[in-house]
This record gives C-alpha cells, structure tokens and sequence, in this order.
C-alpha cells in the first residue's frame, strides 16, 4: 500500500512538472521539437510524411470539388487524385469555382511530385556518396587485410602483387582512417603493375568492430596491422588495442595476423594478448641486425633482396603427407627444385627447427620451410634408388645450403 502510495505520488510530481515545463515552452516551439524528434528518428519519416500531405490533398480536393460541382463524393476523390497526378487534367473544368479549386489542387500536386523527386535525387545521392566513400561491405573470402596505413605500404602492396602473381592475382583490401578516394589516389601514384591483383581501399578504424566486419575480417586468409606514425609506445599502444578488437571478433579468424612494432620491450604483451595467431615484426630491429650483416659482408644486400622479396626465390611453409615418416637426410634429395632448409614442427605449437640433423624423422602434421623460385614450381620426387651418404652431406653441407639456413636462423632471432 505504501508502495503504491509512492507511486501515485511520484507520477502526479512528474505530471505537474511536465505541465510546468510545457506552460514555459511555447506551443509552436514544442510543435517543431516533435517534427524534429520524428524526422530525426524514424528513417522513413521524408516518404510517410509526402504520403500523409498527398492523402490530405486528395481528400481536401475532392471535399472541394464535391462541394462547388454537382459530382458525387467518390468521382470528386477520383478527379482530385488526377489533378494531383498530372496538373493538365484542370483545363477541362467549367466554372469559376471548379476551376478555382482544380488550380489550386493541380498547384499542391506539383509540389509534392517535387518534394518526391527531390527525396528520390537525394536517396540515390546518399547512396552513390556511401559507395564512393567506401562505407559498403566487403564481400571477399581468402583475401589479404591490411589495417592502417604507413609509407610501407607501397612496397607492401607490390611484393603481395608479385606473390599473387602465380595464381592470376588475389584480393588485398586496406581499412585505414583516411579518405577512400585518398587512399586510392595515393595508391594510383605509386606507379606499377598488380599483376591481376585487385587492392579494395575502405574508410574506418580497425578499432571499431562494424568496421572489421565490414571488410570480412573473419574471412581474411592473413591480416596485417601497420605501425602507425606516432612514437614508439603510442604506435605498439594503437597496435595493442587493435589485437584486442581483433581477438573480439565473434565469428572467430581463420587466418594469422602479422603485426609491426616499433619497440622491441613491447614485443612480449602483444603476443601474450595475440596468442598464437600472432606474429609480431619488430621492424627496426630486423633492418639494423640487416645493416650490420651487410656492413660486415659486402655484397650481402643484394642476397637479402633476393632471399626476402618475391622476384627471386623465396622461403614457402608447406605440408607434404606423402614425406610422413621420412628422414630429413632424405627430404633434402626428395626435392630437385628446392632447397629444404627447415621443419615447423607440429609437436611445438609451430616452431621452426633450422637445419635439422639428418636422422629426424617427420611426423604427422610437419611441414617443410624451402626456398624456391614460387609455391607451385616444387613438389617432393621419388627417392633415387641409391645415393651415397658421402653425396646426401655433400648437398647438405654445401655452401648454399648452409649459408641459407644461417639465413634463416639469423631472421628467426636469437
């Protein structure tokens, strides 16, 4: 009861002060807050308000005609609904008062048929604004994402054009917080061929999930996150949060993610966050261990632009069952187009094991690192029916071979 009570007392406070407050506001004022709540909340608000003025001026129309002509109420409705629909039909009134009123309703008839052209321009508009702006969704699957931008990104694009390049081309799609007609400008300055692959620029931040989805980012084959071009700890900051988004995602990710640092100390909590879906580049501290290699062995750049770029040979990850079983010795004659250099073994989460002995034995689930000319122009061949094993260390062991998997273990890190 005291409950109820309270209540009662509650809503005849609430109703008094809202008298109040409408006693303080004036009327038309109120009248046009309530147009503006109505129009700004309901999307369809533009046609179901020209519907509504269309109905009235029918009916008021034909109210009119009925009363100043001596045709029935239903014909009247009838005539006023042609004179809205096409303002030519007055000219065959009689009268001063038919004709008084079939002007006045062919005059309101131009004005709405106005009213909807004008809605239906700025619809068509809005919509052409959106595709241009690149707010639509991206429909893809197995494609390449890229988050953020950066000067890298050139560079980037062309060596994923020249991997892409095998099987006719492939989708990258780039979300960055930028123009999409910039983007794409900027993108049409750099100047050379895809090659078949098609770059999709869209505008938005890859903190927000609606933006991520909107790209398919569930769908992506491999996402890429760019540093951005603030200092160090705010660039690995932004990359944190933008991992945390990702991991998020409801529907899951089928690709891994690469991200670039800036800080080496950072490192360690964007893949305790990431898991083991992350891969973290520190970028700087790869091109200074490189300058220092190359200061140290002239000539070595221009093999770490071979090895490290798509125009050349380089290293592929690739899962052979039929090798199952086999001993590494053996792997290293089974591939006359490639230089089997490494294991990523499936026993240690995926771990990569350089150059290992020749008495490891593959089990189910490894997969062969190679370096080769591209992804489709190797393949494991029969086994010669003898070799010496004089001749199995002597491929091993040959400079080539052995300068490529201390290559590879010193890009693995220590």
């Amino acid at each position: 009861l005291f409950k109820y009570a309270d209540q009662l007392r509650r809503k005849k406070e609430n109703s008094s002060r809202a008298r109040s407050t409408e006693e303080e506001v004036p009327l038309e004022k109120r009248i046009a807050y309530k147009v503006d709540v109505f129009f700004s909340g309901h999307p369809y608000a533009k046609l179901l308000a020209l519907l509504i003025a269309t109905v009235v001026l029918i009916a008021s129309g034909g109210i009119a005609l009925f009363s100043v002509s001596g045709s029935g109420f239903l014909e009247a409705l009838w005539l006023s609904w042609t004179f809205v629909a096409d303002s030519g039909n007055h000219a065959d009134q009689v009268g001063f008062g038919p004709r008084i009123v079939s002007v006045s309703i062919s005059a309101g008839g131009m004005l709405v048929f106005a009213t909807m052209l004008g809605l239906v321009s700025d619809a068509i508009s809005e919509k052409v604004d959106s595709w241009r702006k690149g707010k639509s969704e991206v429909i893809e699957v197995n494609h390449i994402l890229i988050l953020g931008w950066s000067d890298k990104l050139g560079s980037l694009l062309k060596q994923l054009a020249i991997a892409n390049k095998s099987i006719g081309g492939g989708v990258v799609v780039v979300l960055a917080e930028r123009d999409k007609e910039e983007m794409e400008m900027d993108i049409g300055k750099l100047g050379f061929d895809f090659m078949g692959t098609s770059v999709i620029c869209r505008s938005g931040s890859p903190l927000i999930l609606a933006d991520l989805k909107k790209v398919s980012v569930s769908k992506a084959r491999a996402i890429i996150v760019l540093a951005s071009d603030e200092n160090a700890d705010q660039s690995d900051a932004r990359a944190l949060r933008v991992v945390l988004s990702l991991t998020g995602v409801k529907e899951g990710l089928r690709g891994h993610i690469v991200v670039e640092m800036s800080d080496l100390d950072n490192e360690p909590l964007v893949k305790l966050v990431g898991g083991e879906l992350i891969e973290t580049v520190v970028a700087h501290d790869v091109i200074g261990r490189l300058m220092i290699q190359c200061a140290l062995q002239p000539g070595l750049a221009q093999i770490w632009e071979d090895i490290l770029g798509f125009e050349n040979a380089e290293f592929y990850i690739k899962r052979w069952p039929e090798l199952d079983g086999m001993r590494f010795g053996d792997v290293l004659i089974s591939f006359p187009d490639a230089v089997p250099c490494g294991v990523k073994l499936a026993s240690r989460f995926g771990s990569i094991l350089m150059n290992p002995d020749d008495d490891y034995v593959l089990r189910e689930g490894d997969e062969i690192l190679v370096i080769a000319e591209d992804d489709d122009t190797y393949a494991p061949a029969p086994l010669p029916e003898y070799h010496q094993a004089s001749h199995t260390a002597q491929i091993k062991h040959s400079y080539s071979l052995r300068f490529l998997c201390d290559l590879c273990y010193f890009l693995s890190g220590p």
